[in-house]
């Protein structure tokens, strides 16, 4: 019953999180084309870091949205979890974009401070404003309607965002330092700053990512509290073979051999699987697998009961 209520949750905040990134998405990618055009007639770099940086957003946004389609693929035989990891490929993807963005942003600022450029300072000034409110507004649909502290692919949309947010703000101030003091090098300088930002949250969301990849144990997981939880049980003296990991963000499994006292009738068996999985369920865990087995046949299956939670099918062999 419990887990039933889970997995609606689980859906509807999967559908809220696909339209809140949609229509980011589409906010997004229609002002940056804006700001590239922007950057080009007035000539500012910073315009065009944030255009950059705002071209990222938008890929991954759009890779974002992508990947909660993809996700939604049923699982199939070759896939058994289904899509689910390509948010992860995306997130990865996602990152070294944004790296590599940051790179070209910093090659161009410093050809910039050798070789100042003119620049249309009261033209960069509005495009940097509007800038600022879209990238608002875009901060404010995502934390309202999505859910940006659990899934990864929607936090890399929103620090991307918040990233973009600093950059016009960067662009504002050069602008009207421009404006005011002349100094040209406040739009370069405006630009690797930018560019710095990109970088860190760029290796962020890519570590994250490959960690997930390399079926990392999950970060808000506790191994010794799951440990606790087994060996807290009456009837399991060891655990072996324990392994936790995510299929994607904020969906963690974990499978385990638990040795129980030799004398444990079947029923006894499920009672226990029962009690286990409850515990881990309020630990985070949704997809359980445990192998029951006597000390004697540790390993030769003589008393296997598994069971895994998601389909609820419990099976025994004796």
């Amino acid at each position: 019953m419990g887990h039933g209520h889970d997995h609606a949750h689980h859906n509807h905040t999967h559908g809220a999180n696909k339209k809140t990134l949609t229509i980011a998405f589409f906010i997004i990618a229609s002002f940056m084309v804006v700001e590239v055009i922007g950057g080009l007639l007035t000539n500012s770099l910073a315009l065009l870091s944030d255009a950059g940086h705002m071209l990222s957003d938008a890929i991954s946004l759009g890779v974002g949205v992508l990947a909660f389609k993809f996700g939604e693929k049923t699982a199939s035989y070759s896939k058994t979890f289904g899509y689910k990891r390509f948010e992860i490929l995306a997130a990865v993807f996602n990152g070294v974009t944004l790296i590599l963005v940051a790179v070209f942003i910093c090659y161009e600022a410093i050809e910039r401070f050798t070789n100042p450029q003119e620049i249309t300072s009261s033209g960069m000034l509005v495009i940097a404003i509007i800038g600022l409110l879209v990238n608002i507004l875009v901060a404010w649909i995502l934390l309202r309607g999505a859910d940006t502290k659990e899934n990864l692919n929607l936090r890399a949309a929103f620090l991307h965002v918040i990233g973009d947010m600093l950059g016009s703000v960067g662009a504002i101030v050069a602008a009207l330092l421009i404006m005011f003091f002349g100094w040209g090098w406040a739009d370069p300088l405006a630009s690797i700053i930018v560019a710095l930002l990109v970088a860190v949250s760029g290796i962020r969301v890519t570590k994250d990512s490959i960690h997930v990849l390399m079926e990392g144990a999950p970060s808000n997981i506790q191994i010794d509290e799951i440990i606790k939880v087994f060996e807290g049980k009456e009837g399991i003296p060891t655990i072996h073979d324990l392994h936790v990991w995510s299929i994607t963000s904020g969906q963690n499994a974990l499978s385990c051999h638990a040795v129980v006292s030799k004398n444990m009738t079947i029923q006894e068996c499920q009672k226990l699987l029962n009690s286990i999985e409850h515990d881990l369920l309020h630990l985070g865990i949704g997809h359980i697998t445990v192998q029951m087995e006597d000390s004697e046949h540790a390993h030769e299956n003589s008393i296997l009961c598994k069971n895994d939670h998601e389909s609820g099918h419990h099976h025994h062999h004796h």
